[in-house]
């Protein structure tokens, strides 16, 4: 589906656009090269087990001097710098073989789905993007469609190489990508489905994010079904200190693509305490250090359009904007950490991220790549480690202004206790004296709290234990479904109980969309 944001980008855009590109008026036919391999004019031999020059798509930077400056020079050079890299064998990739499965891939990449011998799944997909999906009908066929195409050459082709050493550090999962060339000839990849990954650059990785440092869980599901089985019971809970993590590493490695279906979940067995948790599974790295403002049209995309692709720096540009793909998650899934929390956690990501695990991390990106941008690179994760204490503060206080609370679809009992510093709500499962949510919230941060309950006969209780109470957070109450009670000790100014659920535009149990 395409966003309102990306419309505005391509109406926006279209007058500068045109006069960069030339105003062709339709899209480029040929736009994509036609083979990764430089030396394509004469045939891979039939045994060869790797390719020594081969680009990711060097289509992206046959401009001049005025195209980089109008639109931006990007990652240009790291898409048609010569790479060496394995040709792909389903037989060979991993012991025992490969079994293609499923064609896939979002808006931009195409993928197959594999399985080894052992059961576990694997994607392969192609490490050039197509975004002509992503466009509408309308302008399909216009010089736009060529504008969003460039725009690839924002993201560097190689970024997802240095993310498996930084997460393993930072204790988040991850995958474990490797680099592949398809042959042209291959004849797993001849149906015309396929068609993307003839003769070009492929990456082949675990399709669920690994964790070897804890135990297997149960099972790993999509957002779709974390979310719901979250509001559906007090028996799975999200591992919030875990999903803080991998925020914070999200935002340090400039990934600003995180929206809910760029993770899955590991859903563990039940605790002694009788729940089960949820912890994150990140995915899809395509964005780390992405390079969009430097150039005038790219400006005006990141500072105007579209604010969450920013542009990936030794500061943090924009860190609200950046990390708002993930709203969603963090919203319903981060509700419960404090500021100490937050600055706990990224001062403990600093910890665990030093130079060495930097420059291991670097190293990573091909050669001629790693001469191109290694070095600007580390020197921009030595400044943002530095400043992750500030960008915690700043993630913390935009989501503790409007904090928004949900119980589950049983019924619950929520215990909200008004002091002259502080709200403190409290959530129980019904007959039950142990909170399975407990947050006090501070007047200086929160302006607002909303509270959902969701299903069930919940009961709400307010009690007011200072005279000047009336000075803390306003509290907006949505009773949902159920025969719900409400009641307060004292008053109720600065209080508000709704009976029916919360609008479903922005409902704390909507359904996330991936």
């Amino acid at each position: 589906m395409i966003t309102l944001r990306l419309r505005t980008f391509f109406w926006n855009a279209g007058a500068l656009a045109a006069v960069v590109l030339g105003g062709t008026g339709c899209v480029r036919q040929q736009f994509f090269q036609p083979d990764a391999r430089l030396d394509a004019t004469s045939p891979l031999p039939p045994t060869a087990d790797s390719v020594r020059r081969a680009t990711a798509g060097r289509q992206y930077a046959r401009h001049g001097g005025l195209y980089n400056a109008l639109v931006g020079r990007h990652h240009r050079p790291s898409w048609a710098a010569p790479v060496s890299a394995p040709v792909f064998k389903m037989s060979t990739a991993r012991p025992g073989g490969l079994r293609a499965g499923k064609v896939g891939g979002g808006f931009n990449s195409t993928s197959v789905n594999l399985t080894g011998p052992d059961g576990r799944a694997y994607v392969i997909r192609t490490v050039d993007k197509d975004p002509i999906r992503a466009t509408p009908m309308a302008v399909r066929g216009t010089f736009l469609v060529n504008v969003l195409r460039d725009n690839v050459s924002s993201t560097n082709p190689y970024a997802a190489l240095l993310v498996p050493p930084l997460a393993r550090a930072a204790g988040v999962p991850h995958s474990s990508p490797q680099l592949f060339y398809v042959r042209p000839d291959d004849p797993a990849f001849q149906a015309d489905s396929l068609v993307h990954f003839r003769g070009q650059l492929a990456y082949l990785e675990e399709k669920t994010a690994q964790a070897p440092w804890l135990p297997a869980p149960v099972a790993a599901v999509n957002s779709t079904k974390a979310f719901t089985s979250a509001f559906a019971s007090p028996a799975r809970r999200f591992d919030q200190p875990a999903l803080l993590r991998a925020r914070l590493l999200d935002a340090w490695l400039g990934d600003w693509d995180r929206h809910a279906g760029q993770w899955s979940w590991a859903v563990d067995a039940p605790t002694a305490a009788g729940f089960a948790r949820i912890r994150p599974l990140p995915k899809d790295r395509d964005m780390v250090i992405y390079r969009l403002d430097d150039g005038v049209l790219g400006w005006l995309i990141g500072h105007v359009a579209i604010r969450h692709w920013v542009t990936f720096g030794p500061r943090y540009k924009a860190p609200v904007a950046q990390l708002s793909n993930g709203e969603y998650l963090d919203r319903r899934a981060l509700n419960q950490l404090t500021r100490v929390q937050f600055q706990a956690a990224a001062r403990d990501l600093q910890r665990r991220l030093p130079d060495s695990v930097l420059q291991r991390a670097v190293r990573r990106l091909p050669p001629a790549v790693y001469a191109l941008e290694g070095p600007r690179t580390l020197a921009a994760f030595q400044a943002r480690r530095e400043k992750l204490p500030a960008l915690a503060e700043t993630f913390y206080r935009h989501l503790a202004r409007r904090p928004r609370i949900g119980g589950t679809n049983e019924a619950e009992r929520f215990e909200i206790h008004r002091y002259a510093d502080s709200t403190v709500v409290a959530i129980f499962a019904a007959k039950s004296t142990a909170a399975f949510y407990r947050r006090a919230f501070r007047p200086a941060e929160t302006r607002r709290i909303q509270l959902e309950g969701l299903g069930g006969d919940d009961s709400f209780v307010v009690e007011n234990h200072r005279p000047n109470a009336r000075a803390q957070p306003r509290i907006q109450i949505y009773g949902g479904a159920g025969n719900d009670e409400f009641r307060a000790t004292t008053g109720q100014a600065g209080i508000r109980f709704i009976q029916e659920a919360a609008p479903a535009k922005d409902a704390f149990d909507k359904v996330p969309e991936e």
